[in-house]
């Protein structure tokens, strides 16, 4: 007997929202995401303890590297949670013969397949890929030898955080967010907690954190799939784990399809910020270390304003699936309206703090100089970003990645030509055209709206 529809896919009245439902999913994201960069900075401070700058910088070099690495394929997470939420709606409101619970199952496994697929590439080209990245990041000497101990052990963990990121996309595409912030809380804790002991109790050194890392990530994977295959609820991934149609061709190619434009427009993104950072090199210490202060509160700005994001792939997934184009839109301007809210408050913390909190990370009084000239544009950039961050979570639930790929490589295109005309504005320029960037990523996302509106719900 098919596992009855959950009650909160049920479609509402067409254009009717639940504007409570945004904050249940974007509050959640927020401390998730806060949750999970903060423990980049609890293995630094833990490993400092070590009293060595080699093993620092290694751990650096190598938080670094798996970041540009796993963060490429968060498009697996991102696609199955647009998915997952269409589902949601589709299967409960179009008499199709598979129940909503049924439907976001099959979507599941065919992200758990393609993560498996993808963790198998990764673990045979180890021998290639890890000793080239390490060489592109610059580590060399003592650095290198830290930086690869640390690595070898981490790396080991692709399987387990392939498969997180599908059961996790899974988890935010059917709104269960408080689960994902208990999981996403449990895995820092247990990461920090075993580094503490490693390093400073067992004195593994360095390897200490990378096995911190490897267990907590496998704990993590035992922990979400024991939720989501147990009891009744897990009914329906089971099932379809034993359907071979699951895993037919034309069941999987739209799959494929969505996270291929992810892959593409995530790789895009990677390259425009890597710019950022090769470009404030180029103009000395002072200023890459400055831009360097700037960029993470940004990052840091990002992630609470990215929740907004989460809640526009889910509720906008959920609208398409029901396909109700009133909710839709509804949906659109709420979101990017409370998004935008945030964004003041943000912004507001910044210019009257600004100063004080770049100080506060500045190592010398010339790079807190640097940083306070430029202090402005992180008043700006959270209006900029948050609305390029809330259209990006529309697309995504929509499954309008083509598009999504097609406006991110325009306003990469756009971006690098203003680096170039503003090369002479200074380090002014360099930031000017970051929130160029970023603003016009949003701007082209809403010209082409009303098209894809209309060919996903017609005229």
């Amino acid at each position: 007997m098919a596992t009855p529809t959950p009650r909160k896919f049920s479609r509402p009245q067409a254009g009717a929202i639940d504007t409570r439902a945004i904050w249940a999913i974007a509050l959640p994201a927020m401390v998730t995401n806060v949750a999970t960069a903060l423990i980049g900075i609890g293995d630094i401070w833990i490993v400092g303890r070590l009293e060595d700058a080699a093993a620092q910088g290694a751990v650096d070099v190598g938080a670094r590297l798996f970041a540009v690495l796993f963060t490429v394929m968060n498009f697996l997470k991102t696609g199955t949670t647009g998915l997952v939420a269409q589902d949601g709606t589709r299967a409960a409101t179009n008499g199709a013969c598979m129940s909503s619970a049924e439907a976001q199952a099959a979507t599941l496994v065919r992200g758990l397949a393609i993560g498996a697929a993808i963790a198998t590439a990764l673990l045979l080209l180890k021998p290639v890929l890890l000793p080239a990245m390490l060489d592109v990041l610059g580590a060399d000497g003592a650095v290198l030898g830290a930086a690869r101990a640390y690595a070898d052990i981490r790396y080991w963990s692709a399987p387990g955080v392939m498969l997180n990121l599908a059961l996790i996309g899974f988890l935010v595409g059917r709104r269960q967010m408080k689960a994902v912030l208990l999981f996403e809380v449990a895995y820092n804790f247990v990461n920090v907690v075993l580094g503490l002991w490693f390093v400073l109790a067992l004195d593994f050194g360095i390897a200490g954190i990378g096995w911190s890392s490897f267990i907590a990530e496998y704990a993590k994977l035992f922990a979400v799939l024991l939720f989501v295959v147990g009891g009744t609820r897990g009914a329906p991934v089971l099932a379809a784990l034993r359907r071979r149609s699951v895993l037919r061709w034309e069941k999987l190619a739209p799959f494929l399809s969505v996270n291929r434009d992810l892959f593409f427009r995530t790789l895009v993104l990677a390259v425009s910020l890597a710019a950022l950072t090769r470009i404030s090199a180029d103009r000395g210490a002072v200023t890459l270390a400055a831009n360097g202060i700037i960029y993470q509160l940004f990052v840091f700005s990002a992630l609470l304003l990215d929740g907004f994001e989460n809640a526009a792939q889910v509720l906008n997934g959920e609208r398409l699936g029901a396909k109700d184009r009133k909710g839709f839109s509804a949906y659109t301007r709420a979101i990017l309206l409370r998004g935008l809210s945030a964004a003041v408050i943000v912004a507001g913390v910044f210019a009257l703090f600004g100063g004080p909190i770049l100080a506060s990370f500045a190592a010398t009084d010339a790079v807190e100089a640097t940083a306070r000239n430029h202090a402005i544009w992180l008043v700006v950039i959270p209006f900029a970003g948050v609305a390029s961050f809330v259209f990006d979570g529309v697309f995504v639930g929509a499954s309008w990645t083509r598009a999504l790929f097609g406006t991110m490589a325009g306003a990469a295109a756009v971006y690098a030509l203003s680096l170039w005309l503003t090369w002479n504005w200074g380090n002014d320029g360099l930031w000017f055209s970051f929130t160029l960037f970023l603003g016009l990523r949003a701007i082209l996302q809403a010209t082409i709206m009303p098209r894809l509106l209309r060919q996903s719900f017609g005229a």
